[in-house]
């Protein structure tokens, strides 16, 4: 099985609705994408429809992933533009996301490589992305070749007493 990226695909309710459900499952399965479970579509849609509109008003990018052989969404992520004009040079990767029944099939290295390429041909200087610490996460990116190059301790509370370092990781592509 083979994966199709799509950049900016038109944003159709029938996508927006399959997004929702994705974001869903991967917060379900303990995925780190801004929810603990459990979380419902309902929950997950006001934060979804706030990252779509940076795609739909702009400046922000979708990529997409889909399985060649049944055409379902099985992976995604978010350009998101800094807004900023002494920040133009790069842009932070948002809701890297794999449907968690893909696991281990190495779509996640494929969706960064993807936008990895897709970076370097739009000229940008890096890739910077914040993730949750302690989830091994930072040894995902690292083989990707991203670095870490902030941490905040304890910054993201999921639950009282339940406190993750927020990470950033940072991917040079100068």
């Amino acid at each position: 099985m083979a994966l199709l990226f799509t950049l900016d695909p038109e944003l159709t309710p029938e996508l927006r609705a399959e997004l929702v459900d994705l974001w869903t499952d991967v917060s379900n399965a303990g995925g780190a994408v801004g929810f603990v479970p459990p979380v419902t579509a309902e929950r997950v849609r006001p934060t979804a429809d706030k990252q779509f509109a940076g795609v739909t008003e702009g400046p922000d990018r979708l990529m997409v992933a889909r399985d060649d052989a049944d055409g379902r969404l099985v992976a995604c992520l978010f350009f998101e533009d800094q807004r900023f004009v002494l920040m133009d040079h790069w842009q932070l990767l948002k809701r890297v996301m794999v449907h968690p029944g893909c696991q281990g099939k190495g779509y996640g290295a494929e969706l960064l490589a993807e936008a990895e390429r897709t970076a370097r041909e739009w000229g940008l200087s890096g890739l910077k992305l914040t993730l949750r610490g302690g989830r091994s996460l930072e040894t995902f990116y690292g083989r990707s070749g991203y670095k870490e190059v902030g941490r905040v301790p304890g910054a993201i509370r999921v639950a009282p007493g339940e406190e993750y370092d927020d990470v950033t990781m940072w991917l040079d592509l100068r």
